[in-house]
């Protein structure tokens, strides 16, 4: 039974539309290896479908480059001097803009300003004294968000200092002696208080050790702390740290 002959129009159905493609672009190359095989041809193809899909057959013996220049020098045009010419325009305001910018560092630095009319030096001017604004502003916030950020770490540390105080008083008030030294040992307890204030060393002195003895090379206040002092044949004493 004889195929019916086919209408040459557009397939409206996408489905069918891309079948048909996919099996006569399989057909076209095949003729083209065919033509390539038996007639020593140099054969190019380049397909683009419909969805932009790019499918190319080329003799083995060949490149598309070298079909594309075997084209132009049989035609005798040139395909890319146009791109080429474009590719040249566009470098050259590339060229033209880096050149202005760098005439205008120039002048920022106080350079190259015998070429300027009196409304351009005025104009610069203007822009260095914006440019000056904006980075006095930058840096004053700057400044503030430091200073934010110290304060923000002197809330913590005070905090953290106020903490381990309460602590220490829950337990001075369970044990009287706790946070002195004993057995003449090195004294390990040291308190700081907030605001610049003395630092307080609380010492647990043996009994024939004299209050008028100081270390040599230090200079301290000697005076009782009702909340440091315990009774006993040793002294409890605290010394306020003069730096």
């Amino acid at each position: 039974m004889a195929r019916g002959k086919i209408q040459i129009k557009k397939i409206e159905n996408q489905t069918n539309r891309q079948v048909t493609y996919s099996k006569r672009r399989n057909g076209l190359f095949k003729k083209a290896h065919e033509l390539t095989v038996l007639c020593d041809a140099k054969v190019s193809i380049i397909m683009i479908s419909s969805t932009q899909k790019l499918h190319e057959y080329i003799s083995p013996t060949t490149t598309t480059k070298q079909v594309f220049d075997q084209y132009q020098k049989a035609v005798g045009v040139d395909l890319w001097k146009s791109h080429y010419e474009k590719m040249q325009g566009h470098l050259q305001k590339l060229k033209d803009v880096n050149r202005n910018l760098r005439r205008e560092i120039r002048q920022r630095m106080g350079e190259s300003l015998n070429d300027l009319g009196y409304d351009q030096m005025v104009n610069l001017i203007e822009d260095i004294d914006s440019s000056l604004r904006l980075i006095r502003e930058r840096k004053v916030f700057s400044y503030f968000f430091s200073l934010f950020l110290f304060y923000q770490q002197l809330r913590n540390v005070e905090e953290i200092h106020r903490n381990l105080v309460l602590e220490f008083d829950h337990a001075r008030q369970e044990d009287p002696h706790y946070g002195l030294v004993e057995n003449e040992g090195d004294y390990n307890s040291v308190l700081g208080f907030p605001n610049g204030g003395p630092r307080i060393i609380a010492l647990h002195l043996p009994p024939n050790h004299h209050h008028n003895h100081h270390p040599p090379n230090h200079h301290y206040h000697h005076h009782h702390h009702p909340s440091l002092h315990s009774g006993g044949a040793a002294s409890d004493l605290t010394f306020a740290l003069l730096e």
